[in-house]
C-alpha cells in the first residue's frame, strides 16, 4: 500500500517542485515504485521530467471523471507520473459539487497497490487543488527558503491543515519542514534554522536536519530534463537531497 506525501508551501519560489521531483528520484534509487502527481497548473514538475501536459491525459481529466487514473500515468524516465495542464487553474469555479475535497483521494485510491510512494506537488496556493492533496495524502512535507517570508506563511499553512484533519482527514500527519536554498555560512540562514525549529516545535513535526543548498546544476537538470543524479551527481545539492531521502527514510516516512 502507497505511502502519500503532499510537498506544499503556498509561497513560490521555495523548491518544492524540486523537492518533489528530488525525492521521488531518491525513492525510486533505492527500488521503490514512485508515482508523482502534478497538481500544480503550471505544470513544472511535468515540463521538468518531460513528460506530456497537452493532447493526452492529465490529472484534470482524471479528476473531472473522464480518465481512468491508470490510464493518465506516463513512464517519464525515472518515476511514473499524472501529469498536469493549464486547465486545472480553473477548478476551483468549475468543480463546486458536494464532495470536491475527496476527488483525488478517490482517485489514487485505484493505485495505491501499485506503487511503494505517492508524492503529490501541490501549487503555490491553498486553493482546493491544496485541500484535496492534503485529503488524500499520509503526511505533507513543507520545503521552504531560508528566509523570513517563507516562515511567515508556515501560520496559513497550518491553519489549513488543520481544517482538513477536522473535516476530511483526521490521520493527515505533518512530516516535517525541510530548509532549501541554505547557506550555513550566513547569519541569516542560522537565525532562520532557529526559528524554524521553534515554528516545528509548535507544530508537533520534525526540522529535517538536512538541508538543502542552491545549485544552478539543478535548475539545469531541470531544463534539460534530466534526473539530478545523473546530470550532476556529485554536485552539493544532489548530495543534499540524497541525505535528505536517507532521513526520512531513517525516521520512518
Amino acid at each position: 500500500m502507497a505511502k502519500i506525501i503532499a510537498f506544499a508551501n503556498q509561497k513560490g519560489g521555495v523548491g518544492k517542485t524540486t523537492t518533489t521531483c528530488a525525492i521521488a528520484a531518491g525513492l525510486k534509487e533505492k527500488g521503490n515504485r514512485v508515482l508523482c502527481v502534478d497538481l500544480d497548473p503550471q505544470s513544472n514538475l511535468s515540463f521538468s521530467v518531460g513528460a506530456c501536459s497537452e493532447d493526452c491525459a492529465t490529472i484534470y481529466d482524471v479528476l473531472k471523471g473522464d480518465v481512468k487514473p491508470l490510464f493518465a500515468i506516463q513512464r517519464a524516465g525515472v518515476f511514473d507520473i499524472i501529469s498536469s495542464n493549464i486547465l486545472l487553474s480553473g477548478v476551483e469555479l468549475e468543480f463546486t459539487q458536494t464532495g470536491r475535497e475527496y476527488l483525488l483521494k478517490e482517485a489514487l485510491a485505484t493505485l495505491t497497490s501499485k506503487y511503494d510512494y505517492i508524492l503529490i506537488d501541490t501549487p503555490p496556493a491553498l486553493s482546493i487543488l491544496t485541500v484535496n492533496a492534503f485529503t488524500a495524502a499520509n503526511g505533507i512535507i513543507i520545503p521552504m527558503n531560508a528566509d523570513i517570508f517563507s516562515l511567515q506563511g508556515i501560520a496559513q499553512l497550518s491553519e489549513t491543515v488543520d481544517k482538513v484533519r477536522n473535516y476530511c482527514n483526521p490521520n493527515l500527519k505533518l512530516e516535517g519542514i525541510v530548509l532549501t536554498k541554505f547557506n550555513k555560512n550566513t547569519v541569516l540562514s542560522k537565525d532562520i534554522l532557529g526559528t524554524a525549529q521553534l515554528i516545528a516545535q509548535e507544530l508537533h513535526t520534525h526540522l529535517f536536519v538536512s538541508t538543502i543548498r542552491s545549485s544552478v546544476a539543478i535548475m539545469e537538470a531541470q531544463t534539460n530534463q534530466q534526473s539530478i543524479y545523473e546530470y550532476a551527481p556529485n554536485n552539493n545539492a544532489v548530495m543534499d537531497y540524497k541525505s535528505l531521502v536517507e532521513e526520512m527514510l531513517s525516521v520512518g516516512i
